[in-house]
């Protein structure tokens, strides 16, 4: 049971709200999997029946049994909303009928596959979509997801699986959903899968091959382990925060970081990231800005915003917290965030600021259950030089001078009135001054009005007068008192003055961050979002603002506060030292101080997206050190606008380019098909004619083309099935020799009276392949040297053995490769020479490069120092069979 420090602790405006919102929509349940197959449509169901029998209204709005006969059974007894048919190119598909699942308004409906893209003419593009409508009308939606289906995850999934899922969700459905984790071991999974229970026996044997492997299930597995325990996590803290509960409740790590003004917090952030990657948590770090925070040099100020914006960087949510002291702003992010592991640097402050101030490690100790880790730094030893040991930020004359001008006119005024009032109220007037003097210029200021009231009353007032000798033990005891009275008063005002000082600058820097963020994510393209980061940056840090974008060649304006603004070469070679090397650049940095402007790069995990520049009418540096910390967060808020710009821009772009691919597959697979059964009728027939004419005109030309086709429509259903995703392996040793030897006897008739000069040594090691795979790229090559090269002297085909390696070279002695062409002749439909080549159909060497990789093999291209082309499949350690194996 955690412990609980703060028993008063009020609920959450923000978590109620949510929780009223919530109460006005439907309930959502995912039953999330790692895979398919591990059964979220057979939980999804019984659980349904259960609430159906317990007395709920259930109807299933949708639901996929892909032929599961145990998932069938189910539905006996289920009121099963009928689907929409909707006519797609030529084709009738079904979808699920939203409207009439509204009509019936039922308690609960079951939708199946939440990630499903609904063909055109449905309402919505996604089915996740169709769920959101249904939970505005009050309808609870039971539904299933795969965990590779969540947007955030999809490049990391696509990582390791080589599989992109198209079909994807936004992770924002989550913090609404209730999740259950449908989990069964990698091992039964595939038991199910060599059972026939997710696929048919054919489609089983590829995914094993594939998606299905031991690895892949259990990196998927972990990933919705962790997703579901996250949901959970932010679901019990809003619970908690709703219902004003106080305690940690450490289900989840959640990992805060108190930064401060001393060298070395960069270290601590750093190690702080590493930390939170090692326990997958979310981390926050925070400044408590204290009234002692007014004294900080210039120097401290920039650390400070310096280290925030390190830490935005890396990823960690930032804050500036007010607080009267460290501990009890600690205390109240602790709390607040819920926080189980706290970060802290080695304190190395004075003998005195410890006993006046107290150990903040012994306070948070104390007070909460928290693990605190200290983290030392050898930058924090360094011994602040003497000028450091005085205190800072004394201001100018000005505030000094009027506060005793304040004593001089109460003096004035007392010796005026003494006659009146007596001796004894006048004590108490010389207080009027030193608050007066706190509250308008602060607590120094205040302290010396305390010093010279004490010494007017003296002077003035006290016997012996217009000395300062005190001979009356009743004097002196009054002085006494109206000194430390003064003192207290002095130093209470001040601290109120400065703590007013800090909550509104804190409360105006936050409203004007929250409009930033609103401006931006109205924002819908590049421009609008230009135009609000240089509008707001010009207003609250008072500069010129310029944003710049790498277009073509060269950086180029794209909004500029004032409009026309000229920069300088200097400016523009800081500008691109910015965008190259993702630092400041400019006055007030370490490098190009000679310009005018200061220059700062909005970068994110995506690499620097734009460049913010900005400079001071008066030449002097842009930013105040009191500035420096809101124009971390301006540039961190603006560099994710652009981020998002970037991202949206990036999935527009995929989105076509997926859809183009589907036709492309589509046609290629339809014309490879097609065109199989009329060219079987004319190789037929060719051979009927050689049978009856063997010497016909013509019949070795005919022969050659309808097996350059056949070839032309295996290159092209091949690559379909690469495209896809559909290549079973089938790896077994394979004999180079041999496996050289059968491409060039099935191309016998395409090689005439070529000469293959054959260098592949009987005793090269065998390597581990798929035989037909193998075949079909050294047939490919060997056709593409016989097509380019074939008249300008023999076909090589060597092999060689190296220490870490066997390498196979075919090279032909045509013209070579165009310089600078050697990667881009395996792509797609390229024809240049040395590939293939006008007149071919850009598919052999493209077919090539995508069964290597499918096969682990390298494939390099170059021009031989001989003449002509040379392409050579590196078959690494690891695919050469050993002797004793």
């Amino acid at each position: 049971m955690p412990k609980v420090t703060l028993s008063d602790k009020r609920p959450s405006p923000d978590a109620l709200l949510r929780q009223v919102r919530r109460e006005d929509r439907g309930r959502l349940k995912i039953f999330l999997g790692a895979a398919p197959g591990v059964g979220k449509t057979y939980a999804m169901l019984i659980e349904g029946a259960a609430r159906r029998r317990a007395g709920d209204d259930v109807v299933i709005a949708v639901i996929e049994t892909h032929g599961r006969a145990e998932t069938d059974a189910l539905l006996e007894g289920m009121e099963v909303i009928p689907r929409r048919d909707i006519a797609y190119r030529g084709h009738i598909l079904t979808e699920m009928d939203i409207d009439a699942v509204l009509r019936r308004a039922p308690r609960i409906a079951l939708v199946d596959e939440y990630a499903h893209s609904n063909a055109e003419g449905c309402r919505h593009p996604k089915r996740w979509q169709d769920v959101a409508e249904l939970l505005d009308a009050g309808i609870d939606v039971y539904t299933t997801l795969n965990i590779q289906h969540v947007e955030s995850l999809n490049d990391v999934v696509a990582g390791f699986t080589r599989v992109r899922v198209r079909e994807t969700v936004p992770d924002s459905v989550f913090e609404q959903a209730e999740i259950k984790l449908i989990d069964i071991p990698p091992d039964e999974l595939i038991e199910r899968l060599k059972d026939g229970k997710v696929y048919v026996p054919q489609e089983a044997s590829r995914a094993l091959g594939h998606f299905f492997s031991r690895p892949n299930l259990s990196a998927l597995r972990e990933m919705a382990l962790r997703r579901a325990a996250l949901s959970v996590d932010r679901r019990m803290l809003e619970e908690l925060d709703a219902g004003g509960v106080a305690g940690t409740y450490a289900a989840g790590e959640r990992i805060l970081v108190a930064i401060g003004e001393q060298p070395g917090s960069d270290v601590l952030v750093r190690t702080a990231k590493r930390f939170a990657d090692g326990l997958r948590a979310p981390w926050t770090v925070v400044h408590i800005e204290t009234p002692s925070s007014e004294g900080f040099d210039e120097t401290e100020q920039r650390r400070i915003a310096a280290t925030l914006a390190l830490a935005a960087t890396l990823g960690a949510r930032i804050a500036t917290i007010p607080a009267e002291t460290v501990v009890a702003g600690l205390r109240s992010q602790i709390e607040a965030q819920r926080a189980t592991q706290l970060i802290l640097g080695r304190s190395h402050g004075n003998w005195w600021s410890k006993i006046r101030r107290g150990s903040v490690l012994e306070a948070l100790t104390r007070a909460h259950d928290v693990s605190i880790h200290v983290i030392p730094s050898a930058e924090t030893l360094v011994r602040r030089s003497w000028h450091h040991k005085f205190p800072q930020g004394w201001g100018g004359p000005r505030p000094y001078a009027v506060s005793v001008l304040f004593v001089t006119l109460t003096t004035l005024f007392a010796v005026a009135a003494a006659p009146l009032i007596g001796a004894g109220a006048i004590d108490l007037i010389y207080l009027v001054p030193v608050i007066l003097s706190a509250t308008f210029f602060g607590l120094r200021p205040g302290l010396t009005a305390s010093l010279a009231a004490a010494l007017a009353f003296n002077f003035f007032f006290l016997d012996p007068v217009h000395t300062f000798t005190i001979t009356d033990p009743q004097s002196m005891l009054t002085m006494l008192i109206l000194t430390g009275v003064a003192l207290v008063t002095s130093n209470l005002a001040g601290r109120l003055r400065t703590r007013a000082q800090i909550g509104i600058r804190s409360a105006e820097e936050n409203a004007s961050l929250a409009a930033f963020g609103q401006n931006l994510a109205r924002a819908a393209d590049r421009q609008a979002t230009a135009v609000a980061t240089c509008d707001e940056v010009s207003r609250l840090i008072g500069v010129r603002a310029i944003l710049l974008d790498h277009r073509g060649d060269k950086l180029q304006t794209l909004v500029s506060r004032p409009r026309e603004i000229s920069m300088s070469p200097v400016d523009q070679a800081a500008a691109e030292w910015a965008w190259n090397s993702g630092e400041p650049a400019g006055r007030g940095t370490s490098t190009l101080v000679a310009s005018d402007w200061q220059f700062h790069p909005l970068r994110t995990g995506l690499g620097v997206l734009a460049v913010l520049g900005i400079a001071n009418e008066d030449g002097r540096d842009p930013v105040t050190a009191d500035k420096a910390t809101l124009l971390a967060t301006l540039v961190g808020q603006a560099a994710l606008a652009h981020e998002r710009l970037h991202l949206e821009d990036e999935m527009r772009q995929l989105s076509i380019l997926d859809e183009r691919d589907r036709l492309r597959a589509a046609l290629l697979s339809s014309i490879g098909h097609d065109l199989r059964t009329p060219l079987t009728g004319v190789t037929t027939a060719i051979e009927a004619i050689a049978a009856r004419h063997p010497d016909a005109e013509g019949l070795p030309a005919a022969r050659a083309g309808a097996v350059r086709l056949r070839r032309f429509l295996d290159n092209l259903v091949e690559l379909v099935r690469l495209d896809v995703g559909g290549i079973e392996l089938a790896i077994k040793p394979v004999d180079l020799t041999d496996a050289v030897a059968g491409a060039v006897h099935d191309l016998k008739d395409l090689l005439n009276d070529q000469e293959i000069d054959f260098q592949v040594p009987a005793g090269l090691p065998l390597i581990r392949a798929d035989e037909r795979l193998l075949h079909h790229i050294l047939l490919n090559l060997l056709a593409n040297a016989i097509q380019h090269g074939g008249n300008d002297g023999p076909i090589s085909v060597i092999g060689l053995r190296t220490p870490d390696a066997v390498k196979l070279t075919i090279r032909d002695r045509g013209k070579g490769l165009e310089p600078g062409t050697e990667s881009s002749v395996f792509d797609t439909f390229v024809q240049g020479r040395g590939g293939d080549r006008l007149g071919g159909s850009g598919l052999g060497l493209a077919i090539v490069k995508g069964f290597s990789d499918a096969l682990g093999v390298a494939i390099h291209a170059a021009n031989d120092r001989g003449g002509g082309a040379a392409f050579t499949l590196v078959f690494p350690q690891s695919l050469i069979v050993i002797a004793d194996d």
